[in-house]
């Protein structure tokens, strides 16, 4: 019998029952739990091996192995000898003359397809991909590129189209096999093999296709043929391989210089095309450049075979892995996201087809060394007057080093903007795509857990290698040990226990997607939670991890309480976040948002405080999960408590009627700082507030005013009333964004549905503000064809970074939310299970 076919048989007899968080098996729970463990991650692996994993491009495929075979796509016209140089396009990058580009639809374990509108080159791309399960080697792939000339571009316009190559790894090799002809592919597919150690054999085909090859008369076609495919194999080191720009530059040139000196004729010149088409020298080598150049639309194939998988892929297959991908998606999207009224129209259902499929087709694989300064970090002081110039002189000393490398799995904010991993960004990335597919979740999770050092410090932004830096400011590179960032990722750990605890109690349904062993089959999304033992394996290993990190930021982000005789419930629970400059807080994520002035040692920081006391909740719930000493779980607990009473101590203004940063005044003595905002409600957006909190209905009160932050488009960053709205870098002070509007949205939602003095305010925020948000987005997307990083609170128009298909994406979790419309007059409305926050 298959092994395959055993281990389903052994997962027929497993059961499992998890009830109140507390795992006992059965007597059929003697199958060996390791062994289907291992399965699960092995399939895993093999099913989320490629992808378009390279995010920061249009499009680029790329394995999770360190040194691997990766692609990319560029294209432009070439009607004028000045067109390619000024309209290639390779990487993703704002205001290049994008009508919209994204993923229409795409499943990280299948594939889907891509729409790009590039108005200046006249051309819509299309990439659709798809992967096919077999082998030993995670599979085979394949992509169909696709160009629709636009109706105002010229039918004849020329585009050339390049496949970029490379391998990775000094044992490596790649070869592409010769052409018949000597001046290319003229009908003929482009093939090259390869064999790396990651991979083991396989070959890759770019597939001759359709389109108009152009042709010319001039004497030029002696030397260089019509416009058929073209092949240059080059070696470079590997540390080079990113700059595809630049390498794909330099041949041209060199064709072009050659053609200067010896061949051109300023009288007879040849067409534009074909002094830029590459001479054909194919063979070995770790860059292949494969140079296709159409008159017209066009489409052809790129198809990775692996030879573990036994046979390789055609057009044929293609074409029918496409469809059934599509399908695939359309009725697993309307099924996993239900959206409800008033989001049940098409336009919506399109809207949020798109705005997941480009969350979770950002995912991208990074490797690469971190620049990190640790000349700082043991003391973690910050403690004297005056800290912040000091800081300031001991990074323009420059003591970082590069450490790694590192490898992360990770989805990001902003394809041209941001293409790497943001810590804070990434727990609500995660939290649609866990509805989605809560084992690629987990995978992420892990992924980023696995950076953490020894004392527990995870850099807040993971910018690894040459490729990554080279869109990142200098200034902005080094990461700093004692800096922290919201821990978010706790929002995706709770959602993770929750789901273990449905599942548990049967209100959550074992997955109806393929069986997990089926030998060579796509595993389900969900096996961790139909396999609760997996799932709570899984807690168990970041369990420790957790409360490292837990540790980490009670000690290096610790505030002072007793020097400055302040009195709280606890003299331990009041927190401050270090690197702090006099205009910024970067490492709070609400870089602008006006703090106390000047900086002082002994500030205090009512979002931080609210983020610790949101991990020391999550921590009890996990240790209470997996069984952890009553202890520990005691402890999470103790101070969750004396969170909450120094939240109320330390930081209640009752004057303002809000929560309050604070800080010590010219007397030495306590001052809260009250800038009425996003800042102000972080008790009640972290959760920590609950329906019978004496401090809920002045919270709900600043919340719905739409004279200090409710607008027609969300609640804005900063008070209208406010000094500083809308001054300086206005980034944090007026625009609303959709990851702080979400928070509100979940906890507006469990007010509304528990029995409480505020259950019908709660209700009316929450269905206005939640359509607000959603009409928002939607509009701006419809308009410009993107999402975009922040809203402008007066009129609704996106701005700052577009195509910010991160937490702003949250939108779908938004239309997929309870309609409580009717609820807010009264209605009642009972208890209901609480959203997974």
């Amino acid at each position: 019998m298959a092994p395959g076919r055993q281990l389903s048989l052994r997962l027929a007899l497993l059961s499992v029952v998890f009830f109140g968080f507390a795992a006992t098996a059965s007597a059929a729970a003697t199958v060996d739990e390791s062994i289907l463990s291992s399965e699960i991650a092995r399939q895993n692996n093999q099913s989320l091996l490629w992808g378009p994993y390279r995010p920061n491009l249009y499009f680029g495929v790329r394995p999770r192995i360190p040194k691997s075979l990766m692609t990319g796509l560029m294209w432009g016209k070439v009607e004028t000898y000045n067109d390619f140089q000024s309209t290639v396009r390779y990487t993703c990058e704002q205001n290049e003359g994008m009508k919209g580009y994204g993923w229409d639809e795409y499943d990280t374990r299948r594939g889907g397809v891509q729409s790009i509108h590039d108005i200046v080159n006249g051309i819509d791309i299309t990439t659709s991909f798809v992967k096919v399960p077999g082998g030993a080697n995670g599979g085979s792939w394949a992509a169909r590129i696709r160009g629709e000339l636009t109706p105002d571009a010229s039918p004849d316009q020329k585009t050339i189209v390049i496949l970029y190559v490379t391998q990775e790894g000094d044992d490596a090799k790649l070869e592409a096999v010769p052409s018949d002809n000597e001046f290319g592919y003229e009908d003929e597919d482009v093939s090259l093999k390869g064999n790396s150690e990651g991979l083991g054999n396989y070959k890759l085909v770019v597939t001759r296709g359709s389109g108009k090859q152009p042709k010319s008369d001039h004497k030029l076609s002696a030397f260089r043929g019509p416009g058929q495919t073209v092949v240059q194999s080059l070696t470079y080191p590997d540390e080079i391989h990113w700059q595809a720009k630049p390498v794909v530059f330099k041949q041209i040139k060199e064709g072009v210089d050659w053609l200067v000196e010896n061949k051109y004729d300023n009288t007879d010149a040849p067409p534009p095309w074909q002094v830029y088409q590459l001479t054909n020298r194919p063979g070995a080598g770790n860059v292949h450049i494969v140079q296709k150049v159409f008159e017209g639309s066009f489409e052809f194939d790129v198809l990775f075979s692996s030879e573990s998988a036994g046979k390789d892929l055609t057009s044929a297959d293609l074409t029918r892995e496409i469809k059934e991908t599509t399908e695939a998606f359309g009725e697993r999207f309307s099924s996993v996201f239900d959206f409800k009224a008033p989001f049940t129209a098409d336009r919506y259902k399109k809207f949020g087809r798109s705005m997941f499929s480009n969350l979770i087709g950002g995912i991208g694989y990074f490797y690469g060394e971190s620049l990190v300064d640790r000349s700082y970090a043991p003391e973690y002081d910050e403690e004297d007057e005056g800290f912040w110039e000091e800081a300031a002189a001991a990074r323009a000393r420059r003591q970082q080093t590069l450490e790694g490398p590192y490898e992360l799995f990770t989805s990001i904010p902003s394809r041209p903007f941001f293409p790497r991993g943001f810590l804070w960004d990434e727990g609500f990335h995660l939290l649609p795509i866990a509805d989605w597919d809560i084992d690629l979740t987990m995978e992420i999770v892990k992924s980023w857990f696995s950076l953490m050092d020894e004392d527990g410090w995870i850099g807040r932004e993971q910018i690894l290698g040459a490729e990554a830096r080279s869109k990142v400011p200098e200034e902005f590179q080094t990461q700093y040990p004692h800096y922290a960032n919201p821990p978010t990722l706790l929002l995706v750990l709770d959602a993770f226990v929750e789901k273990l605890r449905l599942r548990a109690n049967g209100s959550l349904p074992a997955s109806t997607r393929e069986t997990l062993l089926n030998e060579g089959g796509i595993p389900p999304a969900t096996a961790s939670i139909d396999n609760p033992e997996v799932g709570l394996e899984t807690l168990r290993q970041l369990y420790p991890l957790l409360r490292r990190q837990f540790a980490w930021f009670r000690k290096t982000q610790a505030g002072d309480i007793k020097s400055y005789e302040r009195e709280a419930y606890s003299s331990k629970e009041a927190y401050r976040w270090r690197g702090r400059t006099v205009t910024h807080c970067l490492t709070s994520g609400l870089d602008d948002y006006p703090r106390p002035q000047p900086p002082h040692p002994g500030e205090l920081h009512v979002d931080l405080m609210s983020w610790v006391g949101m991990m020391a909740k999550s921590l009890a719930n996990i240790g209470d999960a997996i069984g952890a000493p009553q202890g520990e779980v005691a402890e999470y607990r103790q101070a969750l408590v004396a969170i909450g009473r120094n939240l109320d101590d330390l930081h209640w203004s009752e004057k303002e009627g809000c929560y309050c940063d604070a800080t010590i005044d010219d007397f030495e003595e306590n001052q809260l700082v009250c800038h009425k905002g996003y800042i102000s409600l972080f008790p009640f957006l972290t959760g920590l507030l609950g329906a019978d909190s004496p401090r809920l209905g002045k919270v709900l009160a600043l919340l719905g005013d739409e004279e200090e932050l409710f607008s027609p488009h969300g609640i804005r960053s900063l008070s209208k009333k406010d000094e500083f709205y809308g001054t300086a870098e206005n980034y944090w002070r007026s625009p609303v964004w959709i990851n702080i509007n979400y928070l509100a949205i979940v906890q507006l939602h469990n007010i509304a549905t528990q029995a409480g003095p505020h259950q019908e305010t709660a209700a009316d925020l929450y269905t206005r503000l939640r359509r607000n948000i959603v009409d928002t987005v939607l509009a701006s997307w419809e308009e410009t064809g993107f999402a975009w990083e922040q809203y402008k609170p007066e009129t609704g128009k996106g701005q700052r970074t577009q195509h910010f298909t991160g937490w702003t994406s949250l939108v779908v979790k938004i239309m997929a939310m309870e309609d409580l419309e009717g609820r807010a007059k009264g209605s009642g409305g009972g208890t209901h299970e609480r959203d997974e926050l």
